[in-house]
Formats: C-alpha cells, sequence, structure tokens
C-alpha cells in the first residue's frame, strides 16, 4: 500500500504525536508499504539539522511560535494546488491517514476528497481539554474554529452522517442540529464526518470519542515504541535502593503542569535527583520558580534530547512523573516508561486504567497530594521497594503490534470501499 500521512507539525519537530509517526512510518516501510508525509515545513534551528527524507512533502508554512519550532501551512486552494502538483509525482495512493487536528487535518480531508481516496483518522488530540489549557477565552476560540472548520472543509465531507444511541440503545441516525454548540466535541463530529475508520491511542478517549458521537466505533490502536531501541536498552540491571531519581518529559506549556510540579517538589522536602527534559514557553518560569523555592531536591533542566537519549534517560530514573489531567489521548511517556521496566507517578486517572499496574496514584490535582505521592514514591525507593512496573506493557506496546493492528485497519476500510 501506499499511504499519505497529514499531520499539524513536521515529523522531526518535538513532540509525541510525531513521535509516534515517525515509528509508523518506519515500521509500516519495514513491512513493504509505501509512506508519504505531508506537514508544514520547519523553520528556525532545528530546520537545518532535521533529517533529510524524499518521503516529507513540506508544505509551505509560517512559524507560529518564538522558538520556531512549531508552524501552519493554510488550508486552501493554493495549498491544494501546491500538494496537487507534487503528489502527481508520487506513486499511486491507495489510502489517507490523518494525524492531525487543525490545519494538517483540513489539508487531508481536502486531499482525500479531492481524490476520491479512503481516509483514516487518528484523534491525538483532546481539542476541548487543549484549547481550555492555552487559550484565555477557549469558548470564542472553539466557535472559530468550527467557523474556520466550516468554511475550509468540504460541504459533502461535513454533511455525512452521525450516529447517537436512544434509550433502547439503537442506532438513529441523524444530522447534526443547526444550534448544535460549536464546542470541542462538535469540531471533532466535523473531521470524523469524512472519515472512513476513526483510531485513537487509548480506550478512554475511544470511549468518550462514541459517548459524544463522534463516530459510533472507535478503533483502540495505542502509540507504541521502537522495537529495536528497546531492544538495546534491554536488560536493565536492578535498580539500587537510595536516593530517588525521578524524571519529568513534555511540552512546557500549562496543560502539562510543570509548574505545579516543581512546586509539589518543593512542598514534598524530598531529598531526591530531578531531571526534567523537554522544552516550551515556561522554561524561563520554571527555572525562575526553582531558584525562588529553593526545593531540597536537586532539579536540572536538560532541554530536549534526541529520543534515543530520552529513553535511556527514562530507563535510568528511579521513576517517571506525569502531571498532565485530562489532556492527553494516550500519555506516552508512562507506557515508554513501563517498556523499560520503570514505574511511574500517575496524576491522571485515565492513563492510571489504562497502564493496569506499576504506578503511584495520585490521589487528586492538588500540589498537596502530588507532593504528598513523590514523598511516598521517594520513601518506597529508598527503601528498595518501589511498585513494579507492568510487565506486559513491554510486549503490547512495541510498535510492530501497533503497526500490525493498524494494517488491519487499512485493509478493512479498502475492503468496504
Amino acid at each position: 500500500m501506499h499511504i499519505v500521512f497529514f499531520g499539524d507539525q513536521h515529523l522531526e519537530s518535538f513532540g509525541g504525536a510525531q513521535v509516534s509517526m515517525r515509528l509508523q512510518k518506519r515500521f509500516l516501510e519495514r513491512a513493504g508499504h509505501t509512506v508519504t508525509v505531508v506537514a508544514p515545513a520547519m523553520h528556525g534551528p532545528r530546520a537545518r539539522t532535521a533529517t533529510r527524507d524524499e518521503a516529507y512533502l513540506d508544505l509551505p508554512s509560517m512559524p507560529i511560535t518564538l522558538d520556531r519550532e512549531y508552524a501552519l501551512s493554510w488550508p486552501g486552494r493554493r495549498t491544494d494546488a501546491w500538494l496537487d502538483a507534487r503528489a502527481a509525482a508520487l506513486p499511486s495512493v491507495d489510502l489517507v491517514h490523518v494525524q492531525a487536528d487543525f490545519w494538517g487535518a483540513f489539508i487531508g480531508h481536502r486531499f482525500a476528497r479531492r481524490h476520491g481516496l479512503p481516509l483514516v483518522h487518528t484523534m491525538h488530540n483532546r481539542v476541548d481539554v487543549g484549547i481550555e489549557a492555552v487559550s484565555p477565552v477557549p469558548a470564542l476560540t472553539l466557535r472559530g474554529l468550527n467557523a474556520w472548520q466550516r468554511r475550509v472543509l468540504p460541504a459533502a465531507v461535513r454533511e455525512r452522517r452521525r450516529i447517537t444511541r436512544t434509550s433502547e440503545d439503537s442506532a438513529q441516525i441523524l444530522r447534526p442540529a443547526a444550534d448544535a454548540p460549536a464546542d470541542g466535541w462538535a469540531y471533532l463530529r466535523g473531521l470524523a464526518a469524512g472519515a472512513d475508520a476513526v483510531t485513537a491511542p487509548s480506550a478512554h478517549v475511544a470511549r468518550r470519542l462514541e459517548q459524544h458521537d463522534v463516530f459510533p466505533r472507535v478503533d483502540v490502536i495505542w502509540n507504541g515504541i521502537d522495537d529495536d531501541l528497546l531492544e538495546g536498552l534491554l536488560p536493565l540491571g536492578p535498580r539500587t535502593p537510595g536516593r530517588a531519581r525521578f524524571v519529568w518529559l513534555g511540552r512546557m506549556s500549562p496543560e502539562k503542569r510543570l509548574l505545579p510540579f516543581l512546586e509539589a517538589v518543593a512542598a514534598s522536602g524530598v531529598d531526591a535527583d530531578v531531571e526534567v527534559l523537554g522544552g516550551g514557553g515556561q522554561l524561563r518560569a520554571a527555572q525562575r520558580l526553582v531558584a525562588r523555592r529553593r526545593p531540597q531536591a536537586s532539579i536540572r533542566f536538560s532541554g530536549r534530547l534526541p529520543y534515543v537519549d530520552t529513553l535511556r534517560r527514562i530507563a535510568d530514573a528511579d521513576a517517571l512523573v506525569q502531571t498532565s489531567i485530562g489532556f492527553e489521548t494516550q500519555g506516552m511517556t508512562p507506557f515508554e516508561a513501563a517498556s523499560l521496566g520503570t514505574p511511574s507517578v500517575i496524576s491522571d486517572p485515565d492513563i492510571a486504567g489504562e497502564l493496569g499496574s506499576g504506578f503511584w496514584q495520585v490521589p487528586d490535582a492538588s500540589i498537596a497530594a502530588l507532593a504528598d505521592t513523590l514523598r511516598r514514591a521517594a520513601a518506597d525507593i529508598a527503601a528498595g521497594a518501589p511498585v513494579p512496573a507492568n510487565p506486559e506493557v513491554r510486549e503490547e506496546f512495541r510498535q510492530s503490534s501497533r503497526t500490525a493492528a493498524m494494517v488491519k485497519v487499512y485493509e478493512r476500510v479498502l475492503a468496504s470501499r
């Protein structure tokens, strides 16, 4: 098969969805398929050092963040024409796989519609929660997104039927009401309307998508970990009891809750080594907080690291700390940690439910609760009795198994055409 991926951001930029898509691409190619990736061209320093891959179609774009890490490509006729001219030189396309939520999704849906191609849409983002976390006027932003979607997506795509459940649990086919709220779920329904299949990287997100009538049946396919890197990092030696080593990893933005984590570290009084990996707009605020609070723990900001180095840091840690709540569609890092035998401190109850075991659960969203859980985890680690990571995750999370599951979705969609 020849599959065309569409993303909101270039695959060489920083982010969980980009890591997942790079892995998917490599393992699909290993299985004999061809993958083309359409995403905004990169800007800034990383654009000069990013991997050059002939499979990348880098759309004309404009940077949208101060560090120029992320970019936007405007969906419309000019982008359509640019893309079609380049796609004409490609092998015949079998299927479009959209793994985007904004401009990349619009561009991908327009491409599939123009060329009569089947489309699979993976929903990596809880749009409602994400917008609320980053926008000062979330309701207005969501209304704007819904209006933008109606403007740029073909009407025939947006008018596809949707399914709602009656009290008798039978299916009733309805069109979206004209006065339906312009919320995050309405926005996702508009995207799913143009898809032949919708996938989500966790059961809890798939369940919510179905409950909000985004799509009648959502396939659950976890994002995975690189088989080869995992084998290269295993087997790991026994962990030595002593001063706890915590690692926090993510984009430094409000929804990831880095600042509450650092407040909790200071409030806990734990004598631990804490490494913070990643970058973003809250880096300076985080550094100022640490300088002001002067925690007992040693806190090191190590910046963004290559993927393999990030996995090594997770493998070397005694525990990974996950702090976002309600935002993640999967939460990659606790699964990567479990695959490497590292337990986690988990703030999000949905991620805890997906992971099953192998973590210290933070009972609520307060800084006090997180501080108390960090104290408990540090004491267990120092005593040589940490919670054991869930051993089942290691096999289920391998990218080879995730790619095989996605190929089955592709084959089902193609067979239904």
